[in-house]
């Protein structure tokens, strides 16, 4: 699954679902979410990204091209073997969930969309994030920028924020992903939102938005955003107690309920017409 040891499959229903981690992410950030819609009948598939997993330079090694392209792999095996495939991910996962259904009209059935990140406008963000794409206009802009993780990663959870810390710091990297983005990362994520952009209007298949109101990282612009420009039907939820991370977060059970409810709607409507 995808381009490392790290991604899974897991159930044997006949619906499959894909979800793609974010950047700097890995598989684990969707693992419990992949449980909950395993439990509810799909098959759920969770690849590993190019260059995720390691460490920073394999990161920087590869594009957002690359990342895709992982994706899409997947995505192309799953269709062979699945008459139904949901697409969704987290953060930047989302972002791409968002340009495969773009670029494949009529082969994903539904989006799942978690605190989709097309700008960096959360509480905890220091305010030079919104000046990226400025910064990277400079030449030699793209060495200026780099962003450490730091308190609260997403989570509000005490517990799990401890857990993943600890992690981050002993770089398991396979579990936590990296406590650092490079510019070069960034320069690629918005490389990636540009295109992704342009191509939301054609977007046709349904999607369900689902955000945190107190998200750290990206605010409920984003979510506004995607039902705004995006060219099918969108059902936005706003969760609270919970920060970027919901899908490990307080509300991941909500998340899975949502995401399974929504799921079965479609099939539902799809049976009786």
């Amino acid at each position: 699954m995808g381009a490392g040891e790290a991604g899974f499959i897991l159930g044997t229903g006949p619906v499959a679902v894909l979800l793609i981690h974010g950047l700097t992410g890995t598989p684990t950030e969707l693992r419990r979410v992949a449980q909950g819609l395993a439990q509810r009948g799909c098959t759920v598939y969770v690849p590993t990204l190019a260059g995720h997993c390691g460490d920073n330079a394999d990161l920087q090694a590869t594009g957002w091209e690359d990342w895709y392209a992982s994706a899409l792999a997947a995505f192309e095996g799953i269709r062979r073997q699945h008459a139904q495939v949901f697409v969704g991910g987290l953060s930047m996962g989302a972002v791409m969930s968002m340009h495969l259904a773009a670029q494949r009209p009529g082969e994903v059935a539904g989006l799942l969309l978690y605190s989709t990140t097309l700008r960096y406008d959360g509480w905890n963000m220091p305010w030079v994030a919104r000046l990226t794409p400025l910064i990277m206009a400079v030449p030699f802009g793209v060495h200026l920028c780099r962003f450490n993780e730091k308190p609260p990663y997403g989570i509000k959870n005490p517990r799990l924020r401890s857990i993943v810390e600890k992690q981050m710091m002993a770089g398991e990297s396979s579990n936590a992903g990296l406590l650092t983005m490079s510019g070069t990362s960034v320069r690629e994520l918005h490389r990636l939102v540009a295109v992704v952009k342009r191509g939301m209007p054609k977007v046709n298949a349904p999607a369900l938005v689902l955000h945190s109101s107190e998200d750290d990282i990206t605010s409920r612009w984003n979510a506004d955003y995607i039902e705004r420009h995006l060219g099918a039907p969108v059902t936005k939820v706003l969760l609270d107690n919970c920060y970027h991370m919901i899908t490990v977060d307080l509300q991941y059970r909500e998340v899975v309920n949502l995401s399974a409810d929504f799921i079965d709607g479609f099939i539902e409507q799809r049976a009786q017409a």
